[in-house]
């Protein structure tokens, strides 16, 4: 879809000041949600590790599309523009720090080769791919898309499950461990697993969202805060049950 786009990124200005997308960037409407193109096509099909988030937020988009407009004014070819797109704007600021706690805490380094996963935004990203469950931005209201209504049942949401994710997911290997980023991303891959996109078996579910606002409950996950510590929002019970099951599966990789 990159191609299609390609003249208007290059000859556009992206700043994060804007207070929406472009509409040449909309690809569909139905009622309050919106779906726009956003460059994070690029899939690194040689990859060990999958990091699936949502979708990418208003912030990921315009700095993908800045990256890509940049790139493309340099005299990039399309797919270097992509990959330097996706690797600007995936997972930055706090949620990078904490995704690498929690990573490297269930002991994600020794199965795939590396000392940390902060080598995975550096010197080993190419063993990472990381990714959307819906890849192209989703808004309601033209705020962020946070899982409501549910991507699985939701038509327009679907078929970017179905158009996208289930593809790309294919084109992985069957080793290609997947971290899905909160329980509405492992919706998704439930289906993705029940379409035979992916075996179960990848599929590393039950980490703590890793976004700044999570802070509690991934102090808790990593044993940094005891259960008689924790604020009533906090369920310990059910944090321990969903590490457990993340721990035994990663043991057993």
């Amino acid at each position: 879809m990159f191609e299609k786009y390609i003249n208007f990124i290059q000859n556009q200005s992206f700043t994060l000041s804007q207070n929406r997308l472009p509409t040449e960037l909309l690809i569909e409407e139905d009622g309050d949600l919106s779906v726009y193109y956003a460059p994070f096509d690029y899939i690194n099909t040689e990859a060990k590790i999958v990091i699936c988030g949502i979708t990418p937020g208003f912030q990921q988009a315009i700095l993908a599309l800045e990256e890509a407009s940049k790139q493309l004014r340099q005299g990039a070819t399309p797919e270097t523009a992509k990959l330097a797109a996706k690797n600007t704007a995936s997972f930055g600021g706090p949620m990078r720090s904490n995704l690498i706690r929690l990573l490297d805490y269930i002991g994600i380094p020794q199965k795939i080769g590396i000392d940390s996963c902060s080598e995975l935004f550096g010197s080993k990203s190419n063993l990472v791919h990381y990714t959307s469950a819906l890849r192209y931005p989703v808004f309601k209201s033209l705020k962020n898309y946070s899982g409501t209504p549910s991507m699985v049942s939701k038509l327009i949401l679907r078929k970017q499950l179905e158009n996208y994710l289930l593809p790309e997911l294919r084109q992985l290997s069957s080793s290609t461990l997947i971290v899905p980023l909160g329980p509405k991303v492992e919706e998704a891959l439930i289906l993705a697993v029940k379409k035979g996109s992916v075996s179960q078996e990848q599929v590393l579910g039950g980490l703590p969202h890793p976004s700044g606002a999570n802070a509690e409950r991934i102090a808790y996950f990593l044993g940094e805060k005891p259960a008689d510590k924790l604020s009533a929002k906090t369920n310990p019970i059910k944090i321990d049950a969903a590490k457990e099951k993340v721990m035994a599966k990663v043991a057993c990789i």
